[in-house]
């Protein structure tokens, strides 16, 4: 047995010699409970996708939809190698780029964005990647949650990027009952402290990727959703 799931084991023992309420918990004791799981696994979460700067960390995470993370960190070596500032990817062939992000899902579309997307920046940003989220989302392929990691992991401004992974656990711990990843936003955001919410999601992604996986989960083993999840979640979506 490995050193993690010897420490998921120990933390779990831990978590189950808590006292047992009588009455359900509030969301915010849960995520109460949550951050200090997350916090034990995860004190100092690095960001999974590769950059320099602002500019190559929003290349990567325009690049990272409908991809995972370790592609992309497969592919911006040699796409940095040959255009690491806007102006550079301004300036390469349209047909190169797609030659060099071509294993990232959606690459046609990538490509165009992210052409127009350098050009945006030097024609009205100077070259640089602004620290305004509202500018961040008029950029080329750049939405909501593109913007916020970028806000948050570049430039330390509080945001709370949620994808569907995160919208997923959201609502499999009870932290919200949000129909959309703008509501599971909100909820989060007023569940999890300001200074938190750059942590606590990554910490949650890499919970997800290692422990708590869309499919054939086992709750009763889980460190969270042992507690956390409503009881009428746990067979549905086990037979997932």
């Amino acid at each position: 047995m490995g050193v993690r799931p010897l420490l998921v084991l120990f933390l779990y023992d831990r978590e189950e010699k808590h006292k047992q309420r009588p009455d359900p918990m509030t969301r915010a004791e849960k995520a109460k409970r949550i951050g200090v799981i997350l916090d034990r696994l995860y004190p100092q979460p690095p960001v999974p996708l590769g950059h320099r700067d602002p500019f190559t960390l929003l290349v990567a995470v325009v690049l990272s939809a409908q991809t995972t993370d370790a592609q992309v960190n497969r592919v911006t070596p040699a796409l940095f190698r040959r255009a690491a500032t806007p102006q550079q990817l301004a300036a390469l062939p349209e047909l190169e780029l797609l030659k060099l992000i071509r294993s990232c899902g959606l690459s046609p579309s990538k490509a165009r964005n992210l052409k127009r997307l350098a050009q945006m920046l030097m024609d009205e940003h100077g070259g640089k990647v602004p620290r305004d989220i509202e500018a961040l989302e008029r950029l080329p392929g750049v939405g909501h949650k593109t913007a916020s990691v970028v806000m948050v992991q570049a430039f330390g401004q509080p945001a709370f990027p949620v994808d569907t992974h995160i919208h997923r656990l959201a609502s499999r711990w009870g932290l919200s009952k949000g129909k959309s990843v703008t509501q599971t936003e909100h909820d989060l955001k007023k569940l999890f402290p300001r200074e938190e919410w750059g942590k606590r999601h990554l910490q949650i992604i890499y919970f997800g990727r290692e422990y708590c996986p869309a499919r054939n989960h086992d709750y009763a083993a889980c460190l969270i959703c042992s507690w956390a999840a409503a009881k009428r979640r746990r067979r549905p979506e086990i037979n997932l």
